[in-house]
């Protein structure tokens, strides 16, 4: 008896684990780990919330119920961004809202931030 071949994915993006050091993002087939010291909006979030993320465009990803969205570029080098490594506590100083974007929208990696 054979097995029928593994359907396609249904999710390009997916959040594979959370651990008490940070989460891991699936995207495709990349693995990236988050940990919450680079990434602390998620630290007390609810696990379902952490893993309620949608991928708008390419690289880019929105946490609709943190309000969060953060590009790959920021995940792979949050030192490069000093919104993240400057963070410090989302609850008790919330950073800049950028118009129309997430209350903790970080990095030049947005879509919007190459539009002329």
């Amino acid at each position: 008896m054979k097995s029928e071949p593994l359907g396609a994915s249904t999710s390009a993006v997916e959040v594979t684990n959370v651990s008490r050091h940070g989460i891991w993002l699936l995207c495709r087939d990349r693995e990236v780990f988050m940990s919450f010291k680079d990434f602390p909006w998620f630290k007390d979030a609810p696990v379902a919330s952490i893993f309620h993320v949608e991928e708008p465009s390419p690289n880019h990803f929105h946490w609709p119920d943190l309000d969060v969205d953060l590009g790959m570029r920021t995940i792979e080098d949050p030192q490069s961004f000093p919104l993240v490594a400057n963070h410090m506590n989302a609850l008790k100083q919330p950073m800049e809202v950028r118009e129309g974007r997430g209350k903790y929208a970080v990095g030049g990696d947005h879509p919007e931030d190459t539009k002329s």
